[in-house]
């Protein structure tokens, strides 16, 4: 029965993705337009993340930071009055805008759109054989721990989260996370974070 599940919900997962992407490419349009236009530098950003198995991949997001701000200042981590953060990139993380490429990651099976958040390379060399477990499943645009708080919590926290949401997984489950995705992202909760020791 689960597997049967992760199949459908790995179905559903490209064809929600393709629907959207051609519904909303008027919108990715006009948000590559403003970042051209704002600030120097590629439309995008493309970092390696690690994904399913613990495979490596590429993710795509829209540009909300000056070109190389993760060699500047805090590094990878951000906070909400953040002067690498572009004007466009404000918003668009205040909107969770800047995820919509990862529609494309999604069509090309590297994510899902629910699933633990894809992480790093040097974050993931850090867990302990229970944090590995989240890493059984396609990483996600949102999930379980991003409507339990989002980057408010610990990473530690987080992967809880995670990993409970591997042993657990239903479509009923996903389905729940996706309503409360929409509070979430209508509301910013937990757009920005406080640094541990994950990071």
């Amino acid at each position: 029965m689960r597997i049967l599940q992760i199949i459908i919900k790995h179905i559903l997962d490209k064809i929600i993705a393709f629907i959207l992407l051609i519904i909303m490419s008027p919108i990715f349009l006009l948000i590559a337009l403003g970042i051209k236009l704002t600030s120097k530098g590629p439309i995008f950003f493309i970092q390696k993340r690690v994904g399913k198995d613990g495979k490596d991949f590429f993710i795509y997001k829209f540009r909300t930071m000056v070109t190389n701000a993760e060699k500047m200042g805090t590094g990878i981590y951000t906070e909400e009055n953040d002067p690498r953060i572009t004007r466009i990139g404000k918003i668009l993380r205040k909107t969770s805008l800047d995820e919509l490429p990862q529609l494309i990651n999604i069509i090309k099976g590297d994510m899902s759109i629910i699933g633990p958040r894809p992480t790093l390379r040097y974050q993931v060399e850090k867990y302990t054989p229970y944090q590995m477990q989240r890493l059984k499943m396609r990483p996600g645009v949102t999930g379980l721990a991003q409507v339990n708080g989002r980057n408010s919590l610990p990473w530690a926290k987080r992967i809880e989260y995670d990993v409970e949401y591997v042993n657990n997984y239903s479509l009923w489950l996903d389905i729940k996370i996706m309503i409360k995705t929409i509070k979430v992202v209508l509301t910013a909760e937990g757009v920005y974070g406080k640094r541990d020791e994950m990071m």
